[in-house]
């Protein structure tokens, strides 16, 4: 007999840890999709019932008006449903961070009337230093959320400190299209540790198409090559384990663990290797967990479908 025949509820906790959890980065490689492409997908991913694990739409800031400019034009032209409310986007920065903050605010002060509204509440930018963290916190705005992605394969302490001085969130880079691009899971570890103990809630990218680590292709190409990818379930679980005390070891077991059966789930939490978490903890490591960066929105859902995790 199933988990869903005896009336447990495995979604419940899968619930709390995806909620508004999917950042979709659809302009981004590997999918790269052009802009109307990816206007288009997210609108129909706001019209689905798995809406309820979207995030925001991540637009690179020099193409705000571009993202205007498509959406209405969809809009005009009957193309389909853009959501009933307005868009939530964050905005990744380039170099010059005064310039992109400048086209952020004529964006957000042109567009929040009209058919398709949207507003971006976030930014994004990259950071490898304390002094420059502390910089370009000095030229944003408090009223956004401010996403600083640090190197991780040094000492990330004072990095973590600076962005937790400035009341700003943490970003670390999880993958990409290479597999030079995977960070060490002891590195990884280190930096969801530091961003534990410093109250600083983070945001992952690149990589987490897929539940539960394993060997997967690192683009869509027919030909792709593959390489061992991080689960967002593995990022996210072992965050929690560790805001709960378990330690750096139990973590970077769970970073590292490749059997889904492994993660059994109920309506009252979540157990893997006789380690436990309850919906509360989960809903508490929440707190720090904000999101991560995913140019496919289907496949996680889809993955955790196919799991019977959903």
């Amino acid at each position: 007999m199933n988990a869903h025949a005896r009336g447990v509820d495995r979604a419940a906790p899968i619930r709390i840890l995806l909620r508004d959890a999917v950042d979709y980065a659809g302009l981004f490689p590997p999918a790269q999709l052009d802009m109307p492409g990816a206007v288009a997908e997210y609108a129909s991913y706001l019209d689905s019932a798995d809406a309820w694990a979207l995030g925001r739409f991540v637009v690179p800031a020099a193409r705000l008006d571009e993202i205007v400019a498509t959406a209405r034009a969809r809009f005009a032209l009957g193309g389909g449903a853009l959501g009933s409310q307005g868009w939530r986007l964050s905005a990744v920065f380039g170099s010059d961070i005064p310039a992109d903050m400048e086209r952020v605010r004529a964006f957000n002060a042109a567009s929040g009337t009209g058919a398709w509204t949207a507003q971006v509440q976030a930014v994004e930018l990259r950071a490898s230093t304390p002094d420059a963290i502390a910089a370009a916190m000095r030229a944003l705005p408090d009223d956004l959320e401010r996403f600083v992605e640090i190197p991780i394969d040094g000492d990330v302490q004072p990095l973590v400190q600076a962005i937790a001085s400035a009341a700003a969130f943490g970003k670390v880079r999880t993958g990409g299209t290479s597999a030079d691009a995977f960070p060490a899971s002891e590195h990884l570890v280190r930096f969801l540790a530091a961003c534990i103990a410093h109250d600083v809630p983070f945001k992952a990218t690149a990589g987490l198409h897929h539940p539960v680590r394993g060997e997967y292709a690192l683009t869509y190409a027919p030909d792709s090559s593959r390489s061992t990818m991080y689960g967002f379930l593995n990022v996210l679980l072992a965050a929690a384990f560790l805001r709960v005390g378990a330690g750096d070891t139990v973590a970077q077991e769970v970073l590292e663990e490749r059997r889904a059966a492994a993660f059994e789930f109920d309506d009252g939490g979540v157990s893997w290797r006789g380690h436990r978490l309850s919906t509360e903890e989960l809903a508490a490591a929440r707190t720090v967990t904000r999101s991560w960066g995913s140019c496919s929105f289907r496949e996680p859902i889809d993955d955790l479908s196919t799991l019977g995790m959903l």
